[in-house]
């Protein structure tokens, strides 16, 4: 008889049958979505190796093959950006893809319901703002679950995957100043978001290091959409000094501040340098074609994935963050300028 420490695991037997973890799964829990033949090849693999369903299987076990990317909104390239790099990774592991928009709780419920009831085997959330509520029915209902760019404090032992924000913050203004800028004034996102902190805290670290003063009526918080961008940039013109350089940590933003600079009668970079954060699309359409921070969404995306399934799995992880780095991409929305005093 094969003792239960050399019974191979879900994945072994998938590996040695060449299919995925999730359709092993399926049969091992008598799900009808399974192919006959493939059925009936697994159910002699787990009949010859004595693999039953244990009582109180850990909820890491595959239900269903399912995972939940839920985000708060689908307009922009940022959700479709993550969406692919989820779907890729997820499909490669043999699970599908639903996706769900955090909206507010209503009579039908929330998301959080929609998840319980699809027996869903873990959750990507992708830039939502949960309080601890939300946190606590996930773990009661133990489903796992990997934050993307987390706006708030993520529970203790959460898993999450971000960006270098400091370092892209600081190598955008630092890039800035070397091209001969006295004036950069900075757009980030609301005040208690912990990227737009971390944006904000390497902005004042390039500015400080180089002896510049930063003004209070420099630094805005917007809300990451082209409307704002617009209004914000349109208030930075009218100050004094006016600032030679924007640094925009949304490029939604940025194409919004480009509006406003042209109502303004000023030209990029002529009049007024500018750079983006995320390197979207939309940075490579606009004329002209806008400088950012790349943070690596699909390379995110796809790692939150591949820690989800691990988690989902019953592994532990190696570290329950993960943090890539930033890349700054020089296009056309920048000029070096002279007697910047």
């Amino acid at each position: 008889m094969t003792s239960p420490e050399s019974r191979p695991t879900l994945a072994e037997i998938a590996a040695a049958l060449d299919v995925s973890v999730s359709t092993v799964s399926k049969v091992l829990n008598r799900r009808g979505d399974v192919g006959l033949e493939t059925r009936k090849r697994i159910e002699a693999a787990l009949n010859s190796q004595r693999y039953v369903r244990r009582r109180n299987t850990p909820p890491a076990n595959i239900q269903s093959g399912t995972i939940n990317l839920v985000v708060n909104g689908l307009d922009g390239s940022w959700p479709a950006s993550v969406a692919s790099g989820v779907e890729a990774t997820a499909h490669d592991a043999g699970f599908r893809v639903v996706i769900s928009v955090a909206r507010p709780r209503s009579e039908r419920g929330d998301w959080i319901d929609e998840v319980i009831a699809s027996q869903s085997d873990g959750v990507i959330l992708g830039l939502v703002e949960l309080g601890g509520d939300e946190y606590v029915r996930l773990n009661r209902a133990r489903i796992p679950y990997v934050v993307i760019d987390p706006l708030g404090d993520p529970p203790a032992g959460a898993a999450s995957v971000g960006t270098s924000n400091w370092t892209g913050a600081h190598d955008a203004t630092q890039y800035l100043i070397d091209r001969g800028h006295r004036h950069i004034a900075l757009i980030t996102g609301p005040a208690h978001h912990l990227y737009a902190k971390a944006r904000i805290a390497g902005y004042r670290s390039a500015m400080v290091a180089a002896g510049l003063t930063i003004s209070a009526r420099h630094i805005r918080h917007g809300t990451y959409d082209r409307t704002s961008g617009r209004q914000h940039v349109g208030a930075l013109l009218a100050t004094t000094p006016r600032p030679t350089a924007i640094f925009i940590c949304s490029d939604h933003m940025a194409i919004g501040g480009y509006e406003a600079i042209t109502d303004a009668g000023l030209r990029v970079p002529e009049d007024i340098s500018v750079i983006g954060f995320d390197d979207l699309p939309e940075a490579r359409w606009v004329h002209p074609n806008l400088t950012t921070v790349r943070q690596p969404l699909k390379e995110m995306a796809a790692s939150a994935t591949s820690m989800l399934i691990r988690l989902i799995k019953g592994e532990t992880l190696d570290s329950q963050r993960l943090e890539l780095a930033t890349t700054l991409i020089e296009r056309a929305s920048t000029r070096d300028i002279a007697g910047a005093a």
